[in-house]
C-alpha cells in the first residue's frame, strides 16, 4: 500500500468503488452474468468468508450487508450492490466505511480489494475488462 493510501487514511473512514475511481483498484468490477445469478454467486461468496458477518440481504435491491471488527476494535460497516447493467451483466460495487471518528489507515480500501480477490476467485471468469 503507497504512503499516499496511509495519509488518506489517517482523515477519511470510508471507502467505496465507482466507474470515475481514479484508483485502478477501486474502480467498479463488471462480469458476464445476469443480476440474479451474479448475485447467487456474490451473495454465497460473501457469505463463506472468516471474519464477515452477514447482516442482511435484500435480492431484490441486489444489496448485501456486511459488518467486519478489526483488530483494533473498530467495526467496518460494509455494502456491496449487484446492479443490472444488461440482461447478461452485471455489475458489483461496494461501499465500506468505519464507525468513530478519525481515519481507518486505509483499512476500508484493504476490506475492498480482500472481498473483490474472494470473488474474483469465484466468478474471476466472467469478468470484464
Amino acid at each position: 500500500m503507497s504512503l499516499k493510501r496511509n495519509l488518506v487514511g489517517l482523515l477519511r473512514s470510508h471507502e467505496g468503488t465507482s466507474d470515475r475511481a481514479k484508483e485502478p483498484a477501486l474502480k467498479t468490477r463488471y462480469y458476464n452474468l445476469s443480476k440474479e445469478k451474479g448475485w447467487e454467486e456474490v451473495s454465497s461468496t460473501l457469505k463463506k468468508i472468516p471474519g464477515f458477518k452477514v447482516l442482511h440481504e435484500v435480492k431484490s435491491v441486489g444489496e448485501i450487508t456486511l459488518e467486519k471488527k478489526t483488530a483494533f476494535g473498530r467495526t467496518l460497516d460494509i455494502t456491496v450492490s449487484v446492479l443490472s447493467t444488461s440482461p447478461t451483466r452485471c455489475a458489483v460495487d461496494i461501499y465500506s466505511a468505519s464507525r468513530g471518528s478519525l481515519g481507518d489507515l486505509g483499512a476500508n480500501y484493504r476490506v475492498i480489494q480482500r472481498l473483490y480477490e474472494s470473488m474474483d476467485k469465484k466468478i474471476g471468469k466472467y469478468k470484464i475488462d
